[in-house]
């Protein structure tokens, strides 16, 4: 039994959950090995190739990976599946689109968004939005699962795993690349930062959001929104936080003008400190928060600004 884990990379630079994802396969007890599917992405292996607990590094070096497209992807992890009991990949954008086609493919079923493992065929993951945790286990010879980077901590970096190349190329001529429209900020990633500050209904409109950024500054958080914030049309959905949107944990999350439905604590509920800020006391979001600040967002954030 062993045990393969689709490294998540933009073909420079390894992702945060890809540590994460070997700590929890870590848990199975079994040989691990990580796939960097990917072009001129040697830096990116070499990156795997130091988490403790990693046994090798295959890596698919072709330019039909380049963008990392579901299809193709799917196909050269389908084809390597003979070979391991466990598929895992992160429950980001990239893991929920080629994975469900790789359960499709081998035809099992897959196990999405796990939250702890708890042995080699039976997993936890949340259900209704968080509300229920269900004990899931799988009696198909292949488990395919995607797990919920932020539910685990990541393993350490102190290991020299060898490397190996596979000339698998997988190239579906049926859809191709055409273009990448991606938000750049100075800002850290939302599902990689340490703290966030997020605004919701409450701040009006998406001017008001500029009240957000002197303390972003100040903290170096990255800047996150409801659900309702987004559809109100205040800031672009690539900010939003929840269960259609990003799952974070970080050490610190601060809730602005947030009321805490059910889909948005989803979403954050892992964070380690949660700050609620909100001038109805009765919010839901003071539920779960560990520091509460019952007032006007619009008194409260220069004051909490010009304390920093």
């Amino acid at each position: 039994m062993s045990i393969l884990i689709y490294a998540e990379h933009d073909n420079t630079e390894l992702k945060s959950e890809t540590a994460k994802l070997v700590h929890a396969a870590q848990q199975l007890g079994s040989e691990i090995n990580v796939l960097v599917a990917g072009y001129q992405c040697a830096e990116v292996a070499q990156a795997a190739a130091q988490i403790a607990g990693v046994n090798q590094v295959l890596v698919a070096d072709n330019a039909v990976y380049t963008h990392q497209m579901a299809e193709n992807i799917a196909s050269l992890v389908s084809e390597l599946a003979v070979d391991y009991s466990h598929i895992l990949a992160a429950a980001t954008t990239t893991g929920k689109n080629f994975m469900p086609r790789v359960a499709a493919l081998n035809d099992v079923a897959q196990i999405s968004d796990i939250i702890a493992v708890e042995s080699a065929d039976t997993f936890v993951r949340p259900i209704y939005a968080g509300n229920a945790i269900a004990t899931v286990q799988s009696s198909d010879a292949l488990k395919v699962l995607t797990v919920r980077a932020s539910a685990f901590d990541a393993a350490e970096l102190d290991n020299d795993a060898p490397v190996q190349n596979i000339d698998l190329v997988h190239d579906n001529t049926l859809a191709s690349f055409v273009d990448a429209e991606l938000t750049v900020s100075e800002r850290p990633e939302l599902t990689a930062a340490d703290v966030i500050i997020s605004g919701g209904r409450g701040m009006q409109n998406g001017d008001n959001f500029a009240l957000l950024n002197g303390i972003a500054d100040k903290l170096g958080a990255a800047i996150g929104a409801s659900r309702a914030a987004v559809d109100a049309g205040f800031v672009p959905n690539d900010m939003q936080v929840g269960q259609t949107g990003k799952i974070v944990a970080p050490n610190l999350y601060i809730a602005v003008g947030i009321s805490g439905a059910i889909q948005h604590l989803a979403g954050m509920k892992d964070s380690k400190i949660i700050v609620a800020i909100n001038k109805d006391e009765e919010a839901p979001i003071f539920q779960i928060a560990d520091y509460g600040l019952v007032g006007d967002l619009f008194d409260i954030l220069p004051e909490l600004e010009a304390a920093l």
